[in-house]
C-alpha cells in the first residue's frame, strides 16, 4: 500500500477511469489518494457537497484500503464506485451503511443535435417558442438562477455561491427575458468537466430547453477538460434519455457511509 500524491499517479493506477480521476481533482490541497495491487482509493473533500471516497479495484484489495482510507481521511467520506464493487464492500464491512444507487454518465464527444420540432397540445401543430439560445450567466442572475432551483430542482447539488460552482449557463424567454432553464460547470477536474444543476421552469417543459442548454455547457466542458460527466438520480428516467440523446454513456455506481 502507498499513497499517491500526483494526478498522474492517479491516473496511471486506475487506467485513467474518469470518475477516479475526477475525483482527485487535479490533487488540490485536501485531497488524498492511496493504491494497493489494482486497488485504488481517493478521498475528495467537498466534491460535488459530499466527502467522497472514489475506489476502483477488486474486492480483496479493495476492502483494506477502503478501511485505511477511512482511518486516515474521517467517517465522513462516503465510498463510491461501481455498484457490484460497493456492494462487495458493504458485505465485507458491517460498519457500512447499505448501498444507494444513481448513475454517472461522461463523455469524450457530443452526438449531434437532434432537429427540434414541438408540437402543440391539442392541435398536433408545430409550436414556435420565442426563447434564445443558451448562454453564460451573468453573476448578477444568482437569485434568478436560485429562485429556479427551488421551484425546478429544489435537490440540486449545485447551487448559486458554493464553492467551485463555477458558472452557470442559461436559456431565456425571448420576449420577457424570463430564465427558463439552466446548467452549471460545478466541481470540475482538470480533465474531467462535471455538468451539475440542470433544471426546468415547469411551464417551458417539452420545449428542449434542458437538453439545449446542457449541450451548451457540455460543449464547453469537453472543448476545456476534453471529457464531460455528470450524476443523475436512476428514478429520473427523463433526464437519463437527454443525457444518453446527447452522447453521455450510463455507468452504474453507488454509495455507502460509516453509520452513525
Amino acid at each position: 500500500m502507498r499513497e499517491l500524491v500526483s494526478e498522474a499517479e492517479v491516473v496511471a493506477a486506475s487506467g485513467d477511469d474518469d470518475l477516479v480521476v475526477w475525483a482527485a481533482q487535479g490533487m488540490r490541497p485536501g485531497v488524498r489518494a492511496w493504491v494497493c495491487g489494482d486497488a485504488v482509493v481517493v478521498a475528495s473533500p467537498a466534491a460535488s457537497r459530499r466527502d467522497r471516497l472514489v475506489v476502483r479495484g477488486t474486492a480483496a484489495r479493495l476492502v483494506p484500503l477502503v478501511r485505511h482510507a477511512l482511518a486516515e481521511a474521517g467517517p465522513s467520506y462516503r465510498p463510491l464506485g461501481d455498484a457490484p464493487l460497493i456492494e462487495q464492500v458493504v458485505a465485507a464491512v458491517p460498519e457500512l451503511e447499505p448501498a444507494v444507487g444513481f448513475s454517472w454518465m461522461g463523455t469524450e464527444k457530443l452526438a449531434p443535435p437532434r432537429q427540434e420540432v414541438t408540437v402543440s397540445e391539442g392541435t398536433g401543430a408545430e409550436a414556435t417558442y420565442p426563447e434564445g439560445s443558451a448562454s453564460w450567466l451573468a453573476d448578477s442572475a444568482a437569485p434568478e438562477v436560485a429562485a429556479l432551483l427551488a421551484a425546478a430542482n429544489p435537490g440540486s447539488y449545485a447551487v448559486p455561491g458554493l464553492p467551485r460552482v463555477r458558472r452557470w449557463a442559461g436559456v431565456r424567454d425571448g420576449e420577457s427575458g424570463a430564465l427558463l432553464a439552466v446548467a452549471a460547470d460545478a466541481w470540475s477536474a482538470p480533465t474531467v468537466g462535471l455538468l451539475a444543476g440542470v433544471a426546468t421552469a415547469a411551464p417551458a417543459r417539452g420545449r428542449g430547453l434542458g437538453e439545449r442548454v446542457c449541450r451548451f455547457v457540455a460543449s464547453a466542458l469537453l472543448a476545456e477538460h476534453g471529457r464531460a460527466a455528470l450524476m443523475v438520480d436512476d428514478w429520473n428516467r427523463a433526464a437519463v434519455v437527454v443525457y444518453e440523446r446527447l452522447g453521455f454513456a450510463r455507468r452504474r455506481v453507488a454509495a455507502t457511509g460509516l453509520s452513525a
